[in-house]
């Protein structure tokens, strides 16, 4: 499912297409790069040394997958709200039997077995030599190290496949992909004393704590956006935060927070689950608390799941990224939101985008089997994840997944009076993504008002994000009995969680679907109203200003922070009823939903009765 207008061209037409002596076989070159930013050549790699690559095959009807998607994400459709079952997914995506036979015989002829390592079957793995690699894939593979870090990768500059494969091999990876290792959304944080919650004094917006203009607490959060004390009641409700690189949240502190700060809801607890051997217990670190406390804290009572993604991944640099989405596709039942709060510098893909798409497709897969997909924007303004001055005098540097146009990116806010952007917010225009159909409007809008401010440093027709923000600075967390203050879009993203989590408990109780893939309500005629609008501030990077918080949706703060009430009024509205025969709320993950593809013109529809 590769994105509407993509803004680079067909990944196979940038095969050079001239044959090759090496074999028997008229080879084309698949993808040729130069070494990139922040890597050096170290030297020839080992030729017994071992390669785990993974083999992506062409999807077999991308395109009706990417058509069903915003068939069943836009109000304005019929359809609306009747997600796909994981089988109906998965016919889509699967590559059909000639390209696996093709694939898997080209393969046995060099004497290599591939594993299958995705519920669809898009993806293979094979382990193979230094040497093999080198000759199946007319590649040079050699030894690379990323400066900052002094970690040592194999990589080629370029590789060819069979010019008879060239319809139904994707790519290889890692083979030219030099991808720095993930980065996560937290800034910076401080020791601080845990409050408790307290009904002294206001601020001057309505019922908002005072102390919200110093520290962000559930209560503050509640305050602001008028989101619900009450417990979630809904059956198949359901939220996951993902984790990486060692984090997890723990249930001792969980509870000391709680106990001070949600009084009335004390015993919220999380399960843990581990993806690539992911540890699921042990003293809580910054990152999975912030991101438990402030979903199990804000979505009182939804039923909430941490997964851990451990160091043994699949998919190579991603870091489980690619990993985490195979996991919840494989279930009959994955949560019904996903918030994470880590990711990459877009440019690390800029030069051979095929997996940054690749990606970009699972989240849109997840989508169409009603999760709601969100990611923290970043915490370097317009110079991408963090903050660097690599980018002076150059392009803007977008994040990555922020740009993929599948999902909901999450900006930063913070003050009280007025509510403004918080200065770190990533925001800017995907080098990879077209701006998607559902954006044209809100951003054709900000950048007549933006005139000629930063011309040239960023692609005008990209993809555009954030497009939604909350609080991000200093929230409050329990860390081994010890209150710490901690900013950064790593915040905002499992608050916008919370508020889409309880949301859908209200549609779930009405009989009615879940929100599911968000940006083309949240972007819809009307829905500006659902929100604050923040107009004040600017995200600056790159030696620049970055860009201005205006009147109306932005590149710092989206379309604003959320209001629950106006909010659910608009879903509300616009929710399609859909009930099971005893008459409970099913969600399109169950997988009882019996779609059919919109590229079939066939409608979308549940088992069950419309309300």
């Amino acid at each position: 499912m590769v994105a509407a207008g993509l803004l680079v061209l067909s990944l196979f037409t940038l095969a050079l297409g001239k044959p090759l002596s090496q074999s028997a076989e008229r080879l084309v070159v698949r993808s040729q790069v130069d070494v990139p930013r922040g890597f050096s050549y170290v030297g020839k790699a080992s030729a017994e040394k071992t390669l785990n690559l993974r083999i992506a095959l062409v999807q077999n009807n991308a395109t009706g997958l990417e058509a069903a998607l915003y068939d069943v994400s836009d109000p304005k459709s019929e359809n609306y709200g009747h997600h796909l079952s994981k089988a109906e997914v998965e016919a889509m995506v699967a590559p059909s039997a000639e390209t696996v036979q093709k694939v898997k015989a080209w393969l046995g002829k060099n004497n290599i077995t591939a594993q299958t390592i995705s519920p669809a079957g898009d993806w293979l793995s094979i382990n193979v030599p230094v040497s093999k690699a080198n000759a199946l894939l007319d590649a040079d593979f050699n030894e690379y190290t990323y400066d900052k870090t002094n970690t040592t990768v194999i990589r080629t500059l370029a590789y060819s496949i069979p010019e008879t494969l060239k319809n139904d091999l994707a790519f290889v990876y890692p083979s030219v992909h030099f991808i720095p290792p993930i980065q996560k959304n937290t800034p910076a944080f401080e020791v601080v004393d845990v409050p408790r919650a307290s009904k002294r004094s206001r601020s001057k917006r309505a019922g908002v704590p005072a102390s919200c203009d110093q520290q962000i607490t559930p209560q503050c959060l509640q305050a602001l956006y008028n989101i619900p004390t009450t417990p979630a009641s809904a059956q198949g409700n359901s939220l996951a935060v993902s984790g990486f690189g060692g984090e997890i949240a723990n249930k001792d502190d969980l509870s000391e927070f709680l106990a001070a700060l949600r009084p009335d809801a004390p015993d919220g607890t999380f399960n843990a689950v581990s993806v690539d051997n992911g540890i699921t217990d042990g003293d809580g670190t910054t990152e999975a608390s912030l991101d438990i406390q402030y979903t199990v804290g804000l979505a009182t009572n939804v039923p909430t799941t941490f997964v851990s993604v451990g160091d043994q991944n699949q998919d190579g640099d991603l870091s489980g990224f690619l990993d985490i989405i195979n996991f919840l596709l494989a279930q009959d039942q994955p949560p019904l939101v996903l918030t994470t709060s880590f990711g990459f510098n877009e440019l690390a893909f800029i030069n051979e985008p095929d997996l940054a798409v690749n990606l970009c497709n699972a989240y849109g897969q997840l989508g169409a089997r009603g999760t709601s997909v969100l990611f923290a924007s970043g915490d370097g303004g317009v110079s991408g994840p963090q903050a660097s001055d690599a980018c002076d005098g150059q392009q803007f540097e977008p994040t990555f997944p922020s740009g993929c146009p599948f999902l909901t990116s999450v900006g930063s806010t913070q003050g009280i009076n007025p509510e403004v952007a918080a200065s770190f917010s990533s925001g800017g225009f995907s080098n990879i993504f077209a701006r998607p159909a559902y954006q044209d409007d809100a951003v054709a809008a900000y950048l007549d008002k933006l005139g000629n401010t930063n011309a040239g440093l960023f692609q005008t027709q990209g993809r555009a994000f954030p497009d939604v923000s909350t609080q991000g600075v200093q929230f409050i967390v329990d860390i081994g009995g010890q209150g710490q203050g901690v900013s950064g879009t790593s915040a905002s993203s499992p608050t916008f969680a919370s508020v889409v989590a309880l949301l859908n408990d209200q549609l779930l109780n009405a009989g009615k679907s879940p929100l599911g893939f968000l940006n083309p309500l949240i972007y819809s005629s009307g829905s500006a109203a659902a929100f604050n609008d923040i107009t004040e501030g600017s995200n600056p990077g790159c030696g620049t200003d970055g860009f201005p918080a205006l009147e109306g949706w932005d590149p710092v703060t989206g379309f604003g922070t959320p209001d629950f009430n106006r909010l659910l009024a608009l879903v509300t509205g616009s929710a399609t009823g859909v009930s099971t025969p005893s008459g409970n709320a099913t969600a399109s993950a169950t997988g009882n939903a019996a779609a059919t593809s919109a590229a079939s013109g066939k409608k979308h529809h549940h088992g069950g009765k419309h309300n």
